[in-house]
């Protein structure tokens, strides 16, 4: 590949000097051929004009004596006595933006006994020495003397001036336009042939330049982990040590044998598994449909070595949380047809730039559940583009009159026995009672979906610490926390559940009020249940005690196992390989690092972390509930105030005006920043309210050498 390389850039240089030099010689012959054009009529006119050259002659002779000339140097006072000589001439092109300075010269050096003449030329002139178009002037200069020649051509040199011999005889003049025409057919196509050659081996460079650059970067990353590895110099052998999954054990050692025998070695690889006190990275086997969710989580942070994986929970309870904010299974249609589109095009839209689309794509099945819980939470909240449907039946509310829907639920009788059969009955949406009664319940479904995403991000701690041999996190964390959470918002979720079953008017916000103001105090028509002033002391009481527990005693026991590890590694049993002694130096570091204050003060900022967030993570809950308020009526505003209003006009170009505007701001607000704030909100509840209960994220990802992933992103 290098010769080969080498064998084209030899070969497009060539071609390259070449180029320049048939294109200097081209640009030379089209200026000579214009100053045979141009210069032969400004010599026809200046012979014309005998009387204007005859005084040029006589006044290039005369000595002059007059006081008004300025002292000449010596060379200049030597002057041909001679009365009859012809005058000389320069012909050539100049730029047309130094034609005035370059006369103004002219006429200053030879002191005015020179005739100037010009003709612009119309179109763009290839100059030869810098090979840009730039618009010049033909001139013709009539002088006298061999001094004034030289001063003239000094200062066509300076300018940059062309000059081109030009004879006298018209039979010379056709003959040299003639034979410059033939040469410029010539050169020019000399000139294709070589363009047409040029671009044959371009377009074979190019064509192969993107496997060239495939083998380069293999290359390179091969030789970039060659040198992680360490040169054993009395074995004459390179030894590396790596990471990989014990189920791909097997496929590593194949691997090695097979390169082995494909490359002839003389020396056999030895494969041996090394023990080692370092964290290994992390590894999750993930497919097209998991790798979005885990990227999800792996923004939070990379988990632990076989620490618990949120990713799993994340696949159901990420796209649930989005659909509950936001509602609509019209909207939902629309995502979903636009995550089918994705991924029926993965294989096309795979190998195109994306840019910023990229990021789109890759979630493509996250936003493929997204849309279908939209669909399902927008059958519950019986909404499509706002509009209520009887999908599941008639309504089991009927109107008595027709002013019953702007007066509460008065003047609806109910129809039926028993409830609407799925989701929230159509009924609702329109009447005065609509706003209090979905406010009610989707601030209640909140509380009870945060609290069960809370309580199961604690239950996780309980497996990540008896997985990790933690018995302190287990008796001292988990319980106290599951104790406070649960005695506090899980008695709220149950007041929440039986209130809906039994169809009580109690307020809650009393109930739980004096439940820490007077615990023991009658609750009146607030009560729900018998013997719910004792069971409220009780929670209380756990609650209260639930504190001081997760707070003093976990650092008072790490001091004490810390003491006595002192004491037994007074005497240090020799290990018996040097795996062993160097976990024993490992312990040995983190006894000696222990310092009892700052683990206290750790301690304190967990406890009180925890009792604040438990309420103020609840309280964050019920973004669920704003965001799906807000999302319901910035639907309806949409719909009754523009496409009803304008559609209750007769005026057609005003409804297609509506229709334009309503669905404008449906795609634009609804479907686009609506989508995104619901997003980048269960992002939030995921990260901040769940997997901080369990999860440190304080790993670090399996990245294994690959050269498909190479091939992947030519």
């Amino acid at each position: 590949m290098q010769v080969k390389l080498r064998d084209f850039e030899a070969e497009l240089l060539q071609l390259h000097s070449n180029g320049e030099i048939l294109n200097q010689s081209y640009g030379e012959l089209m200026e000579f051929q214009l100053v045979l054009h141009k210069a032969g009529r400004l010599f026809d006119s200046s012979h014309n004009n005998k009387n204007e050259s005859r005084i040029l002659e006589e006044d290039s002779v005369e000595y002059d004596e007059s006081s008004d000339r300025p002292l000449l140097e010596e060379q200049e006072m030597q002057v041909i006595p001679s009365s009859k000589r012809r005058l000389g001439y320069i012909t050539g092109l100049v730029a047309q933006v130094k034609v005035c300075s370059f006369e103004r010269y002219l006429f200053r050096a030879t002191r005015g006994n020179m005739l100037f003449k010009q003709a612009p030329v119309n179109d763009l002139v290839l100059d030869p020495t810098t090979g840009e178009k730039v618009q010049k002037v033909v001139f013709l200069v009539f002088f006298s003397g061999e001094w004034a020649h030289s001063k003239i051509m000094k200062i066509c040199e300076s300018f940059g001036a062309s000059c081109y011999p030009f004879p006298e005889e018209r039979v010379i003049q056709e003959q040299m336009k003639s034979e410059v025409a033939s040469r410029l057919d010539e050169l020019n196509a000399t000139l294709e042939a070589g363009i047409r050659h040029r671009n044959t081996l371009l377009n074979t460079i190019g064509y192969q330049l993107g496997l060239w650059k495939l083998i380069v970067q293999k290359e390179k990353a091969i030789y970039h982990i060659l040198n992680m590895l360490n040169v054993d110099v009395t074995r004459k052998c390179l030894v590396a040590e790596a990471w990989c999954p014990t189920a791909a054990k097997n496929q590593v050692q194949e691997a090695l044998k097979r390169a082995t025998l494909d490359t002839n070695s003389q020396v056999g690889v030895i494969f041996h598994e090394l023990k080692t006190i370092e964290s290994p990275p992390t590894y999750f086997k993930t497919n097209r449909f998991t790798s979005g969710f885990q990227e999800i989580v792996d923004a939070y942070g990379v988990a632990r070595y076989q620490e618990v994986n949120p990713g799993v929970f994340t696949i159901i309870t990420f796209p649930f949380l989005f659909a509950v904010m936001f509602g609509d299974w019209g909207h939902g249609l629309v995502l979903l047809l636009a995550s089918l589109y994705l991924i029926f095009n993965e294989r096309k839209l795979g190998s195109k730039k994306l840019d910023d689309l990229r990021m789109a794509f890759e979630g493509r099945y996250v936003f493929l559940l997204m849309s279908v819980f939209s669909i399902y939470t927008g059958f519950i909240y019986n909404e499509f583009f706002s509009v209520p449907f009887e999908i599941f039946g008639a309504s089991t509310y009927k109107c008595t009159n027709p002013s019953c829907r702007d007066a509460s639920t008065k003047g609806l009788i109910k129809a039926h026995s028993g409830t609407y059969p799925f989701g929230v009955d159509p009924v609702w949406h329109g009447s005065r009672s609509e706003l209090p009664f979905l406010n009610s319940l989707k601030m209640k479904m909140s509380i009870l979906l945060g609290v069960t995403q809370m309580m199961l991000g604690i239950i996780l701690s309980f497996f990540n610490a008896k997985f990790f041999s933690k018995p302190l996190d287990i008796w001292f964390q988990f319980v106290p926390q599951i104790l406070f959470l649960g005695a506090i918002f899980g008695y709220l979720s149950l007041l929440i559940v039986i209130k809906w079953c039994t169809g009580s008017r109690a307020d809650l916000y009393h109930v739980m009020i004096y439940m820490f103001l007077s615990p023991s105090a009658d609750l009146g028509e607030n009560t729900l249940f018998d013997g719910q002033s004792s069971i409220q002391v009780f929670l209380l009481l756990l609650a209260v005690i639930a504190v001081p527990w997760m707070l003093l005693p976990k650092p008072l026991l790490l001091r004490k196992q810390h003491f006595k590890k002192l004491q037994g590694h007074m005497y240090n049993v020799l290990g018996d390989s040097d795996s062993d002694s160097a976990n024993l130096e490992h312990e040995n570091k983190e006894d000696s690092e222990f310092e009892f204050g700052e683990v206290f003060v750790h301690q304190l900022i967990h406890t009180i972390e925890f009792v604040l967030g438990a309420v103020s993570n609840t309280a964050s809950y019920l973004r669920l509930w704003a965001l799906s308020l807000a999302h319901a009526q910035l639907s309806s505003v949409f719909y009754e105030k523009v496409l009803l209003l304008s559609w209750s006009y007769e005026n057609i170009l005003i409804r297609m005006l509506g229709v334009i505007v309503f669905v404008s701001a449906t795609m634009g607000v609804l479907l686009l920043m609506e989508t995104l704030s619901a997003f980048l909100h269960a992002l939030r509840l995921h990260w901040v309210e769940f997997q901080n209960k369990f999860y440190e994220g304080s790993g670090y990802k399996f990245t294994p050498f690959s050269l498909s992933e190479l091939e992947d992103n030519k």
